[in-house]
């Protein structure tokens, strides 16, 4: 038998970590290749894990509740065929390895000196960021020693055992490399006179009695952790227009029945805002983009994530080429998504290719909202309640009419201003200009 490693993998984009919520096998049992091995939860989805080979598992080497980075082991599994091989643990410590490993050196062949790919650098999952703010760590002082340089979880909890926190200035620490016998280690640079002041720790909660302790389950810590993300590296703008979606609900209600014994199910107003923005979105493909540190992408795809709540938890899954389907379509889609999201049938896949974000807050009644972007897109877009309010019209008149506020929040370092305010106008002229004359359900 071979003794190999099973990592954690990507579950969808921009999943960076994933929780172990419960192991489906244990070490000694025998699994055949695609057999799940164990239940993960990300901010995105809840995944198994398949095997990637057919054998018996021999050691999970990550427990039930533990977060790991995509690319982190969670377990060594005895393969069917092959020769033994002996784990790293196991490995003599002078014996020659042709394994690369993750974030090694590579001499330069003109200098003879280390020369490490910094591709990943700029790149924290999660952890490593709640990590930083807890202790106050400046990641750009930080060597990173995992793929690319990128830096993991460990390098930071190294930092923090040892006391050698980088103060702002300082010199980057650097990961461990194999040291060559003709190169010599740079001199240590001299540390800064006075480090500038630390903030106090913040004071722990605790319970009082008649307090109610409420554990935080996996995908409570993966949303927490997205959201700190987004708010942290995504400069957060805000802006929001009001739309008089009279003409819109008098359609609608007209409809609905009809609709509803034809089809077998609801026709909301979701569908019909969805199709306004996927429309002005083809006009201003700018927001449909996103930040990738030294560019930006636009998207080709129109893929509209929606937010479902469930008691416990919130998921996004995505609507594809949503351009591409009439209101009714999109009216389909929605209910499948929220209804696979309820009874728990919600794949890797729903989740994944999302480019822009629809939420529809107006259907627990509020008004307005200052939405966190659905990194790594670059807006979202709040749907308000609709409530009937008085109205100045334009011949002077006051009127009671449906009013809806749509609050959109952008990353600042892909869109400003005036091209948000373009598209909200263009999406509140089709909204206002909706009838059974201009607006086809089919």
């Amino acid at each position: 038998m071979a003794t190999e490693k099973i990592l954690m993998p990507q579950l969808g984009e921009s999943v960076t970590e994933g929780t172990i919520s419960k192991w489906l096998v244990q070490p000694g049992d025998h699994v055949k290749k695609y057999d799940p091995l164990a239940e993960v939860m990300t901010d995105k989805v809840n995944a198994e894990i398949p095997s990637s080979f057919t054998g018996v598992i021999k050691e999970l080497t990550a427990q039930e509740g533990d977060t790991l980075a995509v690319g982190d082991q969670i377990c060594y599994i005895d393969t069917e065929g092959g020769t033994s091989k002996k784990s790293d643990e196991t490995a003599p410590a002078d014996a020659p390895s042709d394994k690369k490993e993750e974030g090694a050196a590579i001499p330069s062949a003109s200098t003879g000196l280390p020369k490490r790919d910094q591709s990943e650098k700029n790149r924290f999952s999660p952890a490593v960021l709640r990590l930083a703010d807890e202790h106050n760590i400046d990641l750009n002082q930080v060597e990173g020693s995992g793929m690319n340089g990128r830096i993991t979880r460990k390098d930071l909890k190294k930092l923090i055992e040892s006391g050698n926190i980088p103060a702002q200035g300082a010199a980057p620490a650097q990961a461990p490399i194999q040291e060559a016998a003709h190169v010599k280690a740079p001199e240590p640079q001299a540390a800064p006179q006075a480090e500038a002041p630390k903030p106090a720790p913040a004071a722990p909660v605790e319970s009082l009695p008649g307090d109610i302790e409420i554990p935080v389950t996996g995908v409570r810590k993966a949303i927490a952790a997205n959201m700190v993300r987004s708010k942290h590296e995504a400069p957060h703008a805000w802006t929001m227009v009001e739309v008089d979606v009279s003409n819109l609900v008098s359609y609608r209600n007209g409809v609905k029945n009809d609709f509803k014994s034809k089809e077998g199910f609801n026709l909301t107003f979701l569908p019909f805002f969805i199709k306004a923005v996927v429309e002005s979105l083809k006009e201003f493909p700018q927001l449909n983009s996103m930040w990738a540190g030294d560019k930006i992408i636009q998207k080709k795809d129109i893929n509209i994530s929606i937010a479902v709540a469930t008691d416990t938890a919130l998921y996004v899954p995505v609507i594809k080429q949503a351009d591409e389907k009439s209101i009714k379509g999109i009216a389909r889609e929605v209910k499948d998504l929220a209804d696979r999201v309820r009874t728990n049938r919600l794949g890797a896949d729903d989740m994944k290719g999302g480019t822009f974000t629809v939420n529809n807050t107006g259907s627990f009644g509020s008004v307005m909202s200052t939405p966190i972007i659905n990194y790594p897109q670059a807006a979202i877009l709040s749907v308000e309640s609709i409530v009937k309010r008085p109205v100045v019209m334009n011949n002077g008149m006051i009127a009671v009419r449906d009013m809806v506020n749509l609050c959109l929040s952008l990353d600042h370092r892909v869109l400003d201003g005036l091209v948000c305010g373009r598209f909200l106008a263009r999406v509140k002229e089709r909204l206002e200009n909706i009838s059974s004359e201009t607006t086809s359900i089919y």
